[in-house]
């Protein structure tokens, strides 16, 4: 099954930003586009709007004269929905209310020939829900681009439960025809990027929550540490925060509450005090014009230690024994086979990040996970009341001595990165052996939809196989409540395997 010839009209449902997004997407790929709206006026608004946009591609010298003038004769606002009688795809991308999608889509099969591809943009709805009030839900699809559509390139293709593979597939060429990178999806609470996405946010809310440090750390150990474009705060203020809540909400409702997606508490406060992000002035920071910048804890400069003992290869942060011997501290290797740690002048001991606890031990300072311990500018340090202040200060001083600047969190077992890229790889495989997605697919959506440095499973290989479920299978001893228990498929990739391999 092909792509949908240029020639055929394309419908757009919903003039709102999302709708007028589609609609310039389907235009410049050289489709005529019937753009329609409910409110009065709103369509003929809305495709001025676009045709401005498109004027402003040419002065950018993104696009000629000629294509903007031939995608402008293209466009039709449209008066009613009769209009989308001769369109071989109509999207909507109306309110995100069951009940509004539904009678969409029941009109408009009374419209459209039987072969017109109906496709849905919602991004927390059923696709079969949406599907079961129509009288023939097999060219039903779900066709879910992220905003502004005509920007970035993701675009989730889902299946509903009786969606047509005929459709799935016309859908899926379309949407590459169109320049966008589809990834297919079963039809699953949040699909994949929504779904696997919700740890990002709730650890970070969780170690806040805990007071183990402010959104301005937490943020800055998300992107300095752990690569991620912005911090988990920040971005939510992008986003709206209740715009961010009600997905989080949908997904744990949609999941019969699950306990893995629990929505925020202190989101939920900052939701009902009008504190919404940058569109309201406010969010978890303050955007006013005369506001102070929210700054990370950063240590104060500490004395490096003369030497470390190395014992054992310490795992993922391997790549630290290089750096610290290019930083001129001496390390002394021994080769231990109860643990991978550094043991520091105090007789202290310097430990990645295992979902353990400092308090646990006598004198122990946690450090975090790295995305790339040589390139990464900041490290979060935690230690518990047992822990010596000059164990604390030799585990500054060493990474000071790296480059790095220090954040001192409290004592929260996984740390900040290393608890919420365990969580996001442990979906992610969940997903993966419930038929939602490829393990392609997924790291495909999570670079490009939510812009991760890695996908999940490509952090799963570079971090070793066992890592995240030794880690979430430690914070499900310490937090029983099922938020951490490891997933059984990553049971079978981290253990079941393992031991297959090992046996004789």
């Amino acid at each position: 099954m092909t792509a949908l010839d240029l020639s055929s009209p394309v419908g757009v449902a919903g003039a709102g930003t999302m709708g007028q997004g589609i609609a310039q997407v389907a235009l410049v790929a050289g489709h005529p586009v019937r753009l329609y709206d409910a409110v009065p006026g709103r369509a003929a608004e809305a495709a001025a709007a676009i045709r401005a946009r498109l004027d402003r591609s040419v002065e950018k010298g993104r696009m000629t004269a000629a294509d903007r003038d031939a995608a402008h004769a293209r466009l039709l606002p449209a008066g009613e929905l009769a209009d989308f009688a001769d369109c071989t795809l109509v999207v909507e991308a109306v309110q995100e209310r069951l009940e509004t999608k539904q009678e969409l889509f029941r009109a408009l099969e009374d419209i459209v020939d039987d072969d017109c591809l109906l496709a849905t943009n919602t991004s927390s709805l059923s696709v079969t829900a949406i599907g079961g009030a129509l009288r023939s839900a097999a060219r039903l699809v779900g066709l879910h681009f992220f905003n502004p559509a005509p920007l970035l390139p993701l675009v989730e293709v889902v299946s509903g439960f009786a969606t047509d593979v005929t459709s799935a597939t016309r859908a899926y060429e379309t949407a590459r025809a169109w320049g966008k990178t589809p990834v297919a999806c079963a039809d699953t609470p949040g699909f994949i990027v929504n779904r696997i996405a919700r740890p990002f946010y709730a650890e970070a809310f969780a170690v806040y929550e805990a007071q183990a440090a402010d959104p301005a750390t937490i943020d800055a150990v998300l992107r300095e540490s752990g690569g991620f474009r912005m911090g988990a705060f920040e971005l939510t203020d992008l986003i709206g925060q209740d715009v961010n809540e009600s997905v989080t909400h949908s997904v744990w409702q949609a999941f019969f509450q699950d306990v893995r997606f629990t929505p925020s508490l202190a989101q939920r406060r900052l939701v009902e005090s009008g504190h919404l992000g940058r569109k309201s002035g406010h969010g978890w920071y303050d955007y006013a014009d005369d506001a102070e910048r929210a700054e990370p804890h950063t240590a104060e400069p500490a004395e490096r230690p003369a030497y470390v003992v190395a014992e054992g290869d310490l795992g993922p942060a391997a790549e630290l024994l290089a750096l610290i011997r290019e930083a001129g501290v001496q390390v002394r290797e021994e080769d231990e086979d109860h643990g991978t740690r550094l043991v520091l002048p105090s007789g202290g001991q310097l430990v990645l990040a295992d979902g353990q606890t400092s308090v646990e031990f006598r004198d122990v300072v946690y450090f975090d996970l790295a995305l790339d311990y040589r390139r990464a500018t900041r490290i979060a340090l935690s230690a518990g009341h047992d822990t010596r202040p000059r164990t604390l200060g030799e585990a500054i001083g060493l990474f000071q001595a790296l480059g790095k600047q220090v954040s001192v969190i409290g004592d929260v077992p996984g740390m900040i990165v290393a608890r919420t890229v365990a969580r996001i790889i442990d979906l992610a495989h969940d997903a993966v052996a419930k038929g939602v997605a490829t393990e392609e697919d997924i790291d495909t959506a999570m670079r490009l939809g939510v812009n991760y440095p890695l996908g999940p499973f490509e952090w799963s290989r570079s971090l070793g196989r066992d890592f995240a479920y030794d880690l979430l299978d430690d914070l499900h001893l310490r937090d029983p409540s099922g938020r951490y228990a490891p997933s059984l498929a990553l049971y079978r990739h981290a253990y079941a395997t393992e031991k297959r391999e090992g046996a004789s």
